[in-house]
């Protein structure tokens, strides 16, 4: 490696050509970082004080070996974006100069011919900088004065734009402009084949530019050391294709996200969402040892990317798989994704019907929100998806996820009909996450024709102003604020309408009979408001218990015989099975009453919290043990469930048993001997249930 200070101008000049690698990310400045170099530039071109002004490194390798007639392009490791910003402003300017030149050296004409175009050469070796696939013919036409290609890249375009609006806002003084230009100095750092690691060099710059993406630095782990032939044949055939099925913005924003899921699915963990790429060379590093070659793993990136923009991006082609990928993007259920894309892979490979596909993706649906509507913690749902596929029998693949959904206990438990049913009438659903989500499936529901609920207002049939008519109180009666506070959003005082703005705040006898009213509403939401005399306590209650009787149809659960139910439970003999009364120390002496204090206190602890007894010690469970009690004739033994050192103990009461034989389940134990030690106790107990929660909640 060999590294030297040079002016930015300079190095453009004398350089032959910049090429940026296929591997490499796509440019991706925003107005941000353009803004800030160009107040670096005017301040350093205004200032006489300043001699130079740094911008970052250049880091290159030769593409192959120079000859005498010809010197071999440049392959830009890192500083791509300051390359690509300063030729999109130095375009910039030279435009805008037309014949002048306001300091010496900067006219269009040397502009052109010195830092953004090889004048005696054709083909791309006319152009100083070539950019990746996606932005190449943009920032081509840029420089080459043509019309920009159809298909053009966003972010050079705008990029561009920007910096011909700056220019012009200047009216003309364009000296401090070129001349903070001169002072621009970057670091050239020339690295030598053979010798130097590009990938590792990569991975520790520290850029001052944007920071890389999860994705970027995993395309360029799976391409840059590749054989050039071999890395171009993946790109075109595997990674372009994904580039282009997730488009310019997608692709920035989604992509890092899909990674995460292909990973949850590939590995059953769920990795963090800035380590991604860590996860992801673990990954790779473990298909390479059992021998693999580095193609089938892009090809199956490329499938399940595939995959993931059918569901998540609005790519689906078949109409029915179309319309329940987007109620469940409405619904926000991205934490299903890792599940959801086995499945599409095991369908598109024939092992899952079509149709079985629809109705498992429906029951992910329904299952997430009933849920929602019921209050249940959203906080293991990652880990729900994340491990589904393990209780799969792919040989009866949608029966084995409708038992696994009947069989989840607990808070990760599928809602019931009457549970659901009794929720739905008494849950705030004005302001629920999803309001358009829920309307438009209860309306649609068995219809062919569909009615567009994006048309139409929420309305409130009693008005949601506090400040109620006397009419609407005298209808409402003597407790007219507890019922307007108690029944405004739910279920049964909300509806649609095409016209809110006419209904107001009127009593509810116009809003049924005017033009356009209740009586006339061709809509099934409000099937019988017309007959309905008056609207109070009694006529709301009554409409939710009729709406409410609809929903468990609409979301429906999963149903299983109860033969084949049972043979789905994991098998238990009797003997398995213990209770309180086999552990005599929790029933009677001085441990009896401190068991029954500190029992309690850990089942309120939160709703999910269950209790296990088993032949030695006593098991409360989240998703797994969290604690663990071991009886004993005068105290508790206590087990938590986290390794030691991440235990909060300012009493020092806990003590490390990591590799000591024990019953219960982690690394740490601490003792319980009377009441009043049940409160600190009960501090580190919660350390333990909420580091379990925590891991489980998306990143």
């Amino acid at each position: 490696m060999k590294a030297t200070e040079a002016a930015l101008l300079g190095f453009l000049k004398k350089s032959p050509q910049f090429i940026i690698p296929i591997y490499q990310r796509t440019y991706s400045w925003t107005e941000r970082e353009c803004r800030q170099l160009w107040d670096d530039i005017i301040r350093a071109g205004d200032n006489a004080a300043i001699s130079v002004h740094f911008v970052g490194s250049i880091v290159y390798i030769e593409e192959g070996l120079s000859q005498v007639s010809h010197q071999s392009p440049l392959l830009v490791i890192d500083g791509q974006q300051r390359l690509t910003t300063v030729t999109l402003l130095i375009a910039a300017l030279a435009r805008a100069l037309g014949d002048a030149e306001p300091v010496d050296g900067f006219s269009a004409r040397k502009l052109r011919n010195y830092y953004l175009l090889n004048p005696e050469e054709t083909g791309e070796r006319h152009f100083k900088l070539l950019l990746s696939q996606t932005d190449k013919a943009t920032l081509a036409a840029i420089v080459g004065g043509t019309p920009l290609p159809q298909d053009r890249s966003l972010r050079v375009e705008a990029n561009f734009k920007l910096f011909e609006e700056l220019i012009a806002s200047r009216k003309g003084d364009l000296a401090a402009v070129c001349q903070g230009l001169a002072k621009l100095v970057v670091v050239d750092i020339a690295l030598s084949r053979g010798q130097d690691n590009p990938q590792l060099i990569f991975e520790s710059m520290n850029s001052t530019g944007r920071e890389l993406s999860q994705a970027d630095l995993i395309r360029n782990f799976v391409l840059m050391g590749l054989e050039p032939d071999l890395q171009t044949r993946l790109y075109q055939q595997y990674w372009r294709p994904m580039e282009l099925a997730f488009g310019q913005e997608a692709y920035a924003s989604e992509f890092d996200a899909f990674m995460r899921h292909y990973l949850t699915v590939r590995t059953g963990e769920i990795p963090r969402q800035d380590q991604v790429y860590e996860a992801f060379k673990a990954h790779a590093r473990s298909v390479k040892a059992t021998g693999a070659d580095v193609e089938p793993l892009v090809r199956e990136i490329g499938d399940f990317a595939r995959y993931y923009c059918a569901m998540a991006l609005a790519a689906e082609t078949d109409p029915e798989l179309k319309m329940a990928f987007a109620d469940l993007r409405e619904l926000k259920v991205d934490v299903a994704y890792p599940f959801l894309l086995e499945l599409y892979a095991d369908y598109q490979g024939g092992a899952l019907a079509r149709e079985d596909f629809v109705e498992a993706v429906r029951l992910v649906e329904a299952y997430v929100f009933r849920r929602a509507i019921c209050a249940i913690p959203t906080n293991s749902l990652n880990k729900t998806f994340a491990t589904f596929t393990k209780a799969l029998k792919k040989d009866r693949y949608l029966e084995s996820i409708k038992a696994h959904f009947l069989l989840m206990p607990s808070y990760r438990r599928f809602p019931r009909d009457d549970e659901f049913e009794r929720l739905v009438q008494e849950r705030d659903l004005y302001n629920f996450r999803s309001r358009s989500y829920w309307l438009r499936r209860l309306e649609n529901f068995g219809r062919k024709e569909r009615v567009l609920v994006d048309e139409y207002t929420v309305e409130h049939i009693m008005p949601q102003n506090k400040e109620l008519s006397p009419t609407w109180r005298a209808s409402l009666g003597d407790e007219w604020q507890r019922v307007h506070e108690t029944w405004l959003h739910t279920l049964g005082n909300l509806t649609l309408t095409g016209y809110n703005s006419e209904y107001s705040d009127r009593p509810f006898p116009e809003k049924r009979d005017m033009t356009g009213g209740f009586k006339e509403s061709p809509l099934r939401v409000n099937a019988g408001l017309g007959q309905v005399e008056a609207w109070n306590e009694d006529a709301i209650k009554a409409r939710a218990k009729r709406l409410a009787v609809e929903f468990p149809k609409v979301w429906q659960m999963p149903t299983l015989s109860a033969e084949i139910l049972e043979a789905y439970k994991p098998s238990t003999s009797a003997r398995d099975s213990y209770a309180i009364d086999d552990h005599p120390h929790l029933t009677s002496g001085a441990m009896a009453e401190v068991f029954s204090a500190f029992r309690q206190a850990i089942l309120a602890l939160d709703p999910c919290v269950t209790e296990e007894f088993l032949k030695l010690y006593v098991a409360y469970k989240a998703e797994t043990n969290f604690v663990d009690v071991v009886p004993q004739a005068k105290q508790l033994r206590i087990s938590l469930n986290m390794k030691f050192p991440e235990i909060n103990d300012p009493r020092g009461l806990c003590k490390d048993v990591s590799g000591l034989g024990r019953w219960g389940n982690g690394d740490v134990e601490v003792r319980l001997s009377s009441k009043d030690e049940l409160p600190y106790v009960l501090g580190l107990v919660r350390q333990s249930l909420e580091r379990q929660l925590g891991s489980e909640v998306a990143e």
